[in-house]
C-alpha cells in the first residue's frame, strides 16, 4: 500500500462485516410483514435492503401504497420488537473475525465499532456475539442522531480517540460504509464476505477489497 501511513485504529461496521446477522434480520422483518398481510422477501433480497438503519429498511420493504407515516412507524416498532426476540438466533461472527481480533488485540491496535443499528442493539450484539474482545468504543444510531453515510459518528470517534482520521482503517461491506469512510477521511477497505458485491464497494470509494479478515494485515507494519 503506497502511502506508508502507520495506522493506529480499525473502525468496523457491524452487520455484514464483523457479524453475519442477515438471517435474523430477514426472519424478524418477514414476521412483521406477514403480520401486516404484506409480501415478504428472501434472505438474498435482504442483503440489499438492510444497511441504512431500521427506518430506511421499513420504507424499502413496504409497498408503495403503504408508505404513510403511521404504517412506517408501525413497521419500525414491529421490527424492533421482533428483532429483540430473534437477534441472537442465527447471527455469528464471520470466519476469520475471531483470529483477526486476537491479533489486533495482541498488537494493541485500537478497535471501534460504528453501526447503523440502533445503539442499544449494537452494544448488545457486540457484547453477546463478540464477548472475548474489547472495543474502545461501540456506537450505534441514537435517537435523532445521524446515520451513515453521514460522517459525524466517524469524526466523533476519531476525535475522542485523539487519532487523525487518515490513521484509521475503515472496514465495511456496503456503499454506505465506503461513502462514510471517504467523507471522514479514513482509509476505506471493502470486505467481500458481507452483504454487497465488489462493484458496489469500488464504485463507492473502496481503496482496497479483502476477501478474508486476515488480509487486513497487509496494512499493518507487523509480522502478523
Amino acid at each position: 500500500h503506497e502511502r506508508m501511513i502507520s495506522y493506529k485504529a480499525v473502525l468496523f461496521d457491524l452487520d455484514g462485516t464483523l457479524v453475519d446477522t442477515i438471517d435474523d434480520l430477514a426472519d424478524s422483518m418477514n414476521s412483521v410483514l406477514a403480520d401486516m398481510n404484506l409480501p415478504t422477501y428472501t434472505v438474498a433480497e435482504y442483503n440489499f435492503l438492510v444497511g441504512d438503519g431500521i427506518r430506511v429498511l421499513a420504507e424499502r420493504v413496504l409497498p408503495a401504497d403503504r408508505q404513510d407515516g403511521a404504517t412506517v412507524a408501525r413497521c419500525v416498532a414491529g421490527m424492533r420488537a421482533a428483532y429483540e426476540q430473534r437477534w441472537a438466533n442465527k447471527s455469528r461472527p464471520y470466519d476469520g473475525i475471531p483470529e483477526l481480533l486476537d491479533v489486533l488485540t495482541k498488537r494493541g491496535m485500537t478497535r471501534v465499532v460504528l453501526s447503523n443499528k440502533p445503539d442499544d442493539f449494537t452494544k448488545k450484539v457486540v457484547a453477546t456475539l463478540l464477548p472475548d474482545w474489547q472495543f474502545e468504543q461501540v456506537v450505534g444510531v441514537r435517537p435523532e442522531g445521524p446515520i451513515k453515510p453521514d460522517p459525524t459518528g466517524a469524526f466523533e470517534i476519531a476525535q475522542s480517540l485523539n487519532i487523525s482520521p487518515d490513521q484509521i482503517l475503515y472496514l465495511g461491506d456496503t456503499n454506505t460504509d465506503m461513502k462514510t469512510a471517504v467523507a471522514a477521511g479514513m482509509y476505506p477497505v471493502g470486505v467481500l464476505w458481507g452483504f454487497r458485491p465488489a462493484e458496489e464497494l469500488t464504485a463507492a470509494g473502496a481503496q482496497t477489497l479483502i476477501a478474508h479478515p486476515m488480509e487486513l494485515f497487509q496494512f499493518l507494519n507487523c509480522d502478523c
